[in-house]
């Protein structure tokens, strides 16, 4: 090899020089005409094509809902243990041995919640309630969890879970108070460890959380769960009831019905990422689970609650569903959400799977069905008994405990009331 002086180094020879100069010169040009003509040339979108933001919004829609219609292959995992043909499958984190009794006892809690539900919703159609959040297709997600509880474990509700307060024995009439406007929960908390219904958007989580912080200080074995829905979970006490109950270790089980709308916003406009996801930023394990699905949401939610029992801290369980009806009676989810959709979510109907299951495997007959029917028919009676026999709501009770000592704004308001009701009376002749 032959070594060069640095002079010799430095000093290229002629004719190399020119080349890459006129090298370099000729690469100025082309870069010089292509912005130019991305300059001058407007973006154009070819037809059938997304831009890259579009494909993005995509992206996180299908991340976050992509189970809903048969999403993509790299989908969330989502633990089930019965496909919506009534096919039963195992999961190797969660296994389930239910007998037929057991299966059929799933079936009529559904069955009766459903059937309650629905005469809840005519009885508010009739003026009877002021108002009425329906459960319609969140039957396997609220049966499957409470009959995965003890009955030392608490329970913190929202407003919607007419099911879990059918597992704990709550008489379902009892419900019915508070949307008429006659008491404020109708049921003593204690006699069933289940929480009256909480109707501040998320509030419950942390209640739930100082009420497991509590058991743990007590030195108990049993577990909290606290119900929220998709919409809760975008909520800053939710957020602060992670936080707490991750770093003080406490027995919970934070359980969300995600159920596809938060009245009329959907899941994408409120999580990039799948909601059971969270709960990794927190220092806690998060699963999401079929929530139409009574099998899988019973052996999830067991599994839950047992890992707090022993002392291994809050989970989070991610039951993905469909709320089939309005979010309340005061919606019209007609506004704001595709046939289409609801029409693929009927198709996954909780009930009609675990019919079809029972079908399957010869687990029921005709003459158990038509009890269950009967029985349904019976509840729905006394559903519409109770009703008529409770009081009418005061009208004036909204006024009163205001203030302690009374107040001069509140007694005006008070007369102005009374007086706007007093025009509805028929006169005197």
């Amino acid at each position: 090899m032959t070594v060069e002086s640095t002079a010799e180094r430095g000093t290229p020879r002629r004719g190399t020089a020119a080349k890459k100069t006129a090298a370099k010169k000729t690469a100025a040009k082309k870069t010089a005409a292509k912005k130019t003509a991305a300059t001058k040339a407007p973006a154009k979108k070819s037809a059938g094509k997304k831009t890259a933001g579009e494909k993005a919004a995509t992206a996180r829609r299908t991340t976050a809902r992509g189970t809903a219609a048969g999403g993509p292959q790299d989908r969330p995992a989502m633990v089930q243990l019965l496909t919506p043909e009534g096919e039963r499958v195992e999961h190797p984190d969660y296994a389930l041995d239910l007998d037929a009794d057991g299966l059929r006892g799933l079936y009529r809690d559904m069955v009766l919640t459903r059937r309650f539900d629905a005469e809840a919703t005519s009885l508010q159609r009739q003026g009877e309630l002021g108002l009425w959040p329906s459960l319609l297709g969140q039957e396997a997600a609220q049966i499957g969890s409470g009959r995965a509880l003890r009955p030392d474990d608490y329970v913190f509700p929202t407003y919607r879970e007419h099911g879990v307060a059918w597992c704990r024995g709550v008489d379902p009439t009892n419900l019915l108070g508070m949307f008429r406007g006659v008491n404020h929960g109708g049921w003593d908390p204690n006699d069933n460890n289940f929480h009256l219904y909480t109707i501040v958007i998320g509030s419950q989580a942390l209640h739930a959380t100082g009420y497991a912080m509590g058991v743990a200080k007590d030195g108990a074995d049993s577990a909290v769960i606290a119900y929220f829905g998709d919409g809760a979970s975008s909520q800053g006490d939710v957020a602060e009831a992670f936080t707490f109950s991750a770093v003080y270790n406490a027995p919970i089980v934070f359980f969300c019905q995600n159920n596809q709308w938060a009245i009329s916003e959907p899941t994408e406009r409120q999580t990039r990422v799948p909601l059971y996801q969270r709960a990794a930023g927190y220092g806690f394990p998060g699963v999401r689970v079929d929530g139409n699905d009574v099998l899988a949401v019973l052996a999830v939610t067991r599994a839950a609650v047992e890992r707090a029992r022993s002392g291994e801290g809050p989970m989070l369980v991610e039951a993905f569903t469909y709320r089939m009806g309005a979010h309340t009676t005061s919606d019209d989810p007609t506004r704001y959400r595709p046939d289409d959709e609801l029409a693929q979510w009927e198709a996954k109907d909780p009930i009609l799977r675990l019919r079809r299951h029972l079908d399957l495997t010869g687990a029921a007959d005709d003459a158990f069905y038509a009890a269950v029917e009967e029985e349904s028919d019976v509840l729905g009676r006394r559903v519409r008994e109770t009703i008529r026999t409770m009081p009418d709501p005061d009208s004036m009770a909204i006024f009163e405990n205001v203030y302690a000592d009374g107040h001069a704004l509140v007694d005006e308001e008070r007369a102005q009331y009374a007086a706007y009701l007093a025009s509805f009376e028929p006169e005197e002749n």
